[in-house]
């Protein structure tokens, strides 16, 4: 079945040359044993799967309407458990600092004053609210859920792509996507043993009540909702998949209430305290008192109740300053200087624009380079040096010498890739891969994670909302014929 496919010059997940690779061998047997009719057949199953079950997102500004299912594909990515070994421990590593970066930021703002970081960068940063300055937060967590991106180069090594610490989407597809192979594709589970999904929810609503207000009687059970923007919000899937996992209730601005800085759900029998909000709405629409004047998504007087100690809002209000692109490069320094450690998981080389000498230099080598706003998302307003027209360099070299400090430069990294199964046809695709990790008394890495694929032919673009796709993750369970010492010597190496 697969024997036109061709791995080419970038590092491939299942592939070494024309053989696979020992983890995915098992996998690869299996497959050939499937005509190509029954793959298509199946195909078809997973895609309705998702529809019959309105696993969907939004687009905005689609034409032809605005929700769509998500394009699914069943080959998938399988690491090995010594890999995941680090790959956790850099995880865990990465949240710890960022949330010493925000408790730090929001207090004594030490790491400025010792210059490892400038201070400008804070002051002009969007995300950066004076409001949150001297709020004690419960447990002194900021980060209930980081959403940490991992790309892989053309020799296999990991990178820390992006951190999206204030309202990380996805998880739910993590999940459907493994419920969907198991219903579609249960033969390709018979020969391996992978790290199950069962207990992760049970996991997050540790974490989710492990943060009780701070005036929070001890005695007393907290109640938690999920507050989202509504049916027409791009990941209200997601909104609705957890809620009902992690049996809270789903509500909206217009359900709560504040009284007496005091956060109440209206219900049949009246208000009822809440004490813990999960939101997945943006800051600006959190308060039309203390932000966005025109909200009709928050709740007037709520961030009064945040700073009176009486309701946990997660996650906290403010974490937009630590995944900000431009402080993205101060990560590791975060690691040395709050952990006394080395970081684990590498970076991608970053280039700051407002430095004169940086912007220079990149403003030369802009065919090279990816150039990316500090504060946007979802693939939008970035250039991909090598892909782009005259036109769109010289209107990008206008945006940078207008607002440098808005934009950072990465070079191009050739992205591993890994087999798709589209239209009837084997075809290698980009892949990243969006690892979740949830912080309450403890740290938890939900084992997998969201691989997220350009299923567009020679695209480089894994987000659904430009034409991406997922496949399920495996992590392999751990086997006895591991040494024990190579994932330390991985560490070491500081590669995976």
């Amino acid at each position: 079945m697969m024997k036109f496919y061709e791995s080419g010059k970038f590092f491939d997940e299942m592939f070494d040359g024309n053989q696979p690779k020992p983890h995915y061998r098992s996998f690869h047997h299996k497959l050939n044993a499937f005509p190509k009719e029954q793959l298509d057949e199946k195909y078809q199953q997973a895609q309705s799967s998702f529809l019959r079950q309105g696993i969907t997102f939004t687009v905005y500004g689609a034409q032809g309407g605005t929700e769509r299912t998500m394009p699914f594909d069943f080959i998938p990515i399988i690491i090995p458990h010594e890999q995941w070994e680090v790959i956790e421990a850099g995880m865990k590593q990465r949240v710890k600092a960022l949330n010493c970066f925000l408790h730090d930021v929001y207090h004594e703002q030490s790491i400025f004053e010792d210059g490892l970081i400038p201070k400008r960068l804070i002051e002009n940063n969007p995300y950066y609210y004076k409001e949150m300055l001297g709020v004690k937060v419960p447990i002194d967590n900021h980060i209930f859920l980081a959403g940490i991106d991992l790309i892989r180069d053309e020799n296999g090594i990991y990178y820390v792509l992006e951190d999206n610490l204030r309202n990380p989407s996805g998880i739910s597809y993590v999940f459907q996507n493994r419920y969907v192979m198991k219903e579609v594709y249960p033969e390709f589970f018979s020969k391996h043993s992978i790290q199950s999904l069962d207990k992760q929810m049970a996991f997050m609503k540790k974490a989710l009540l492990a943060h009780r207000p701070p005036c929070m009687k001890p005695d007393v059970e907290p109640k938690a909702v999920l507050l989202t923007a509504g049916m027409y919000n791009s990941a209200y899937y997601d909104h609705v998949f957890l809620a009902q996992q992690l049996n809270i209730q789903l509500v909206e601005g217009h359900d709560l209430v504040v009284q007496d800085n005091k956060v109440y759900m209206k219900t049949i029998y009246g208000l009822e305290q809440i004490d813990i909000i999960y939101r997945r709405i943006d800051d600006d629409f959190l308060d039309p008192v203390v932000f966005r004047k025109d909200s009709l998504l928050g709740v007037p007087h709520i961030m009064d109740a945040y700073k009176a100690g009486n309701i946990a809002i997660l996650n906290a209000v403010g974490n937009g300053v630590a995944d900000d692109k431009a402080m993205y490069a101060y990560v590791p320094d975060m690691i040395r200087y709050y952990l006394n450690e080395e970081p684990i998981l590498q970076n991608v080389k970053t280039y700051h624009l407002d430095d004169d000498r940086q912007r220079a230099w990149v403003l030369e080598h802009m065919r090279e380079l990816v150039i990316k706003n500090v504060s946007a998302s979802g693939g939008y307003d970035m250039l991909i040096g090598p892909h782009a027209s005259d036109e769109e360099i010289t209107k990008f070299k206008e945006k940078i010498i207008e607002n440098p400090i808005q934009y950072i430069a990465q070079p191009t990294i050739n992205l591993s890739r890994a087999p798709a199964f589209q239209d009837g046809k084997f075809y290698p695709c980009h892949v990243d891969l969006r690892v979740y990790v949830m912080k309450g008394d403890d740290i938890y890495v939900l084992p997998g994670g969201l691989s997220r694929v350009a299923l567009k032919e020679g695209s480089l673009v894994v987000n659904s909302s430009q034409g991406g796709g997922a496949k399920d993750t495996w992590i392999l369970k751990e086997e006895l014929q591991h040494a024990k010492s190579s994932s330390r010597c991985t560490v070491l190496d500081g590669k995976i």
